[in-house]
């Protein structure tokens, strides 16, 4: 929902960090890179040190939105670095509910909660990545609508901006995981349902 806005946002934000890396890293470095400090969240996170699994968490959002800034700077877009990109995030993604469930979880309660969030997630993510695909299929994706990512990314209420904002507060409010994931998973209800209504209006 707030992707269209921030996207400019970011860039210009990022703006210093590309004059001043971007012509000694590759996207992809930077890609490879902001996942590790990914895992070095997860790590801290398990750890129950979450000040360093926060700060680790920030600067993988950072450096994550870094090598589209410089990919599209330098002219070095990619198809495999979108999807690289699209790859390594999916992971975190994963893996930083999993751990904050396995730490901070009250049991079975909390493992349902986990269960629900997660699979609605992926439903949501696989609702706009096949509608992607066909849009780009039929022509009407990302170049023809002057969009900067790779491939073009049909509206929801929660897109990235939105998992950025919920996922940091699942590090500032560890002991309340369950009311969190049940925020996400009732917001991403209704675009999966506009979604699905859309294609079967646009796509017979």
């Amino acid at each position: 929902m707030l992707d269209k806005l921030t996207r400019p946002l970011k860039d210009k934000l990022l703006y210093p960090l590309v004059k001043l890396i971007g012509s000694s890293l590759s996207p992809n470095s930077i890609t490879i890179f902001s996942f590790f400090l990914g895992l070095g969240s997860v790590y801290f996170i398990l750890s129950k040190e979450l000040t360093w699994a926060l700060v680790l968490w920030i600067m993988n959002r950072i450096f994550d939105g870094l090598d589209g800034a410089i990919a599209r700077q330098s002219g070095k877009q990619s198809d495999f670095g979108g999807y690289l990109d699209i790859l390594v995030d999916f992971i975190l993604y994963a893996l930083i509910p999993l751990t904050f469930t396995y730490a901070y979880g009250q049991g079975e309660v909390s493992w349902l909660y986990f269960g629900v969030m997660i699979s609605l997630f992926y439903v949501n993510s696989a609702s706009w990545m096949f509608l992607s695909a066909l849009l780009e299929k039929r022509k009407s994706g990302s170049k023809s609508k002057g969009e900067q990512t790779s491939v073009t990314m049909p509206s929801g209420i929660i897109e990235g901006t939105e998992t950025i904002i919920i996922f940091t507060f699942f590090y500032l409010l560890p002991h309340k995981i369950d009311i969190l994931y049940a925020i996400m998973a009732i917001s991403l209800l209704p675009g999966i349902g506009f979604r699905i209504h859309w294609a079967w209006k646009n796509l017979k």
